[in-house]
């Protein structure tokens, strides 16, 4: 199932409902949703009853903002959205090789490389993150400038190599090169001012 696709259907579940979503290409995707519930705490003890089959997990639109830490043991979640919560760019992930997609739009992460290296070494295998209408994700829509919108992709895609698709966008082999290419140049010249600093 295309993960638009995807959306559209967990919109459509109604809130803490279980569903099972038959997929056109294989077997049925277990969802759990949470969303619009106005929840503080993470309802772990609902979640976890279905560690071993869950896959997609909403908890979009609610008031968290605590480490998801006991996530971690849900060994077949592959998607997991954190739309409309209150999480910063200091959240602390559990390792999850599963996760595959993360949503967490509209939240309060405003410092971008702090949580890129947590999204990064927590989820190796990440193909699909949308981060839009965050203070550290700059685009026409809460004001940031066209540089300022290529520079925060530019920089997300060069430190996440397995980006297949950044917020609403699908990541091209071109900006791909050029993001590497930029950001490797730029520790190259953080490097050099360093080692001038040092000899001084």
């Amino acid at each position: 199932m295309s993960w638009w696709l995807m959306a559209d259907r967990i919109e459509e579940c109604e809130s803490s409902d279980m569903e099972t979503m038959e997929t056109p290409a294989g077997p049925a995707v277990v969802t759990l949703s949470f969303a619009y519930q106005g929840l503080l705490e993470i309802p772990y003890d609902t979640i976890l009853q279905h560690q071993d089959t869950l896959e997609v997990l909403d908890l979009s639109y609610n008031l968290l903002d605590e480490n998801p830490a006991l996530l971690g043991g849900l060994e077949k979640l592959s998607t997991l959205i954190l739309d409309c919560n209150n999480y910063s760019a200091h959240v602390k992930f559990p390792y999850m090789p599963s996760l595959t997609t993360l949503w967490i739009n509209k939240n309060k992460i405003s410092n971008l490389p702090i949580v890129v290296e947590e999204i990064s070494c927590k989820f190796p295998n990440i193909k699909i993150l949308s981060m839009m209408n965050n203070e550290a994700a700059p685009s026409y829509f809460n004001g940031g400038s066209r540089t300022q919108y290529i520079d925060y992709r530019q920089y997300v895609i060069s430190q996440i190599s397995s980006l297949e698709v950044l917020d609403d966008t699908e990541v091209q082999v071109k900006e791909r090169e050029l993001a590497r290419k930029t950001y490797r140049m730029q520790r190259i010249k953080e490097g050099r001012s360093k080692r001038k600093e040092l000899h001084r």
